[in-house]
C-alpha cells in the first residue's frame, strides 16, 4: 500500500492519534482493505450468505444450484467459496481443474457456466485433494482478502457459502460483509434442528437478516406407487419457522435420479428444479 493510501486510511481510523505513523500502523492497512471491501460490495446489489448448523446438510450443493438458475434467468451472479477447509464449489460447478490468477490489482475470478464468477482457495492449490490445515484468523484473514481484492465487478447477486457452525468464518462475513441477509440450510433431523436454532440467535445478535430456510432431504418418494416417505420425521423445519417466525423458501426431496451427479450445470432432476423454485422466490423478493 502506497504512503499515500495509508494516509487517507488514517483519516478514519478510530485508533488514531498525534504518535500515528501511517507507513508503519497496522491499524492503517486494516482501516484500507475495510475501505476496499466496501468500494467493492458497493457495485453487488445482493450479497447473501448461505449457512448451516452442522455439515452435510447440502449447504454447497443448495448454492450452487441456486447460482445457476440466477445466471440462467440473467442476472450477473458470483459466488465465494469461504469453506477454506473443505472446498467444494469449484467441483459443484464444473471448473475444479481451473486455477485464479491475478493482474496487478486483483484476483481474476474463475468463469463458471451461465458467466458465473467462482473464487475459491481450491483455485490457489495444488490439487483438489491438498489439505488447508490454517488457524481461524488465517482463514478469516484469506475471506476478508477475497472480499477486498477480487475483481467482481457489477453483480446482482454475491453467495457466500460459509462452512458449517458459528465459527470464525461466519462470524467474520456477518461482521465484515454489508449482508443482504442469510439463507439457512437444513434437514428435517432433530440434530440439524438444534444446531440451526444456534444460527439463528446468532444471527439475532448480530442484527443479521435471516431471507429464508432451506429444508434438504425432506422426504422420499416411491417411484413405483408415488407415496411420499420422511424419514428424518415430517413438518420439524416448518415447526421451526414458525417458531422463530421464518420463511420456509422451499423443500427439496432425497431423489435417486441424482445419485453419482455432483456437477450442478444440468437442469434435470428434483435438486435442480427444488433450488430453480428457491431462485425464483429470491428474485420475486429481492431481484
Amino acid at each position: 500500500m502506497s504512503s499515500a493510501t495509508k494516509s487517507s486510511a488514517c483519516e478514519s481510523c478510530a485508533n488514531r492519534t498525534d504518535a500515528c505513523k501511517p507507513e508503519t500502523c497496522g491499524h492503517a492497512e486494516k482501516n484500507e482493505q475495510e475501505m476496499r471491501i466496501k468500494a467493492n460490495m458497493g457495485r453487488i446489489k445482493n450479497r447473501i450468505a448461505i449457512v448451516s448448523g452442522k455439515g452435510g446438510v447440502g449447504k454447497s450443493t443448495v448454492t450452487a444450484g441456486i447460482a445457476i438458475e440466477l445466471a440462467r434467468n440473467g442476472f450477473k451472479v458470483g459466488v465465494l467459496d469461504a469453506d477454506v477447509s473443505g472446498p467444494n464449489m469449484p467441483h459443484l460447478l464444473g471448473v475444479e481443474n481451473k486455477r485464479m490468477e491475478a493482474d496487478e490489482n486483483s484476483f481474476l475470478p474463475v468463469e463458471a457456466a451461465h458467466g458465473i464468477k467462482v473464487v475459491s482457495v481450491e483455485f490457489l492449490i495444488s490439487s483438489s485433494d491438498s489439505l488447508v490445515i490454517w488457524r481461524g484468523p488465517l482463514r478469516s484473514s484469506l475471506i476478508n482478502q477475497f472480499l477486498a481484492d477480487v475483481a467482481w465487478g457489477d453483480l446482482d447477486f454475491l453467495l457466500v457459502d460459509l462452512p458449517p457452525g458459528t465459527g470464525d468464518e461466519p462470524l467474520s462475513i456477518m461482521q465484515t460483509l454489508p449482508l443482504t441477509g442469510l439463507i439457512v440450510v437444513s434437514t428435517p433431523s432433530n440434530l440439524s434442528i438444534l444446531d440451526v436454532s444456534k444460527i439463528v440467535n446468532m444471527a439475532k445478535m448480530l442484527n443479521t437478516r435471516i431471507i429464508g430456510v432451506v429444508e434438504n432431504m425432506a422426504y422420499y418418494e416411491c417411484p413405483t406407487c408415488g407415496e411420499k416417505v420422511y424419514p428424518f420425521g415430517e413438518d420439524t423445519v416448518k415447526r421451526l419457522c414458525e417458531r422463530y417466525g421464518l420463511t420456509l423458501l422451499g423443500s427439496i426431496p432425497i431423489d435417486p435420479a441424482n445419485r453419482g451427479t455432483d456437477i450442478m450445470v444440468s437442469s434435470e432432476g428434483s435438486l435442480s428444479k427444488g433450488t430453480g423454485d428457491i431462485a425464483h422466490k429470491l428474485i420475486c423478493m429481492l431481484g
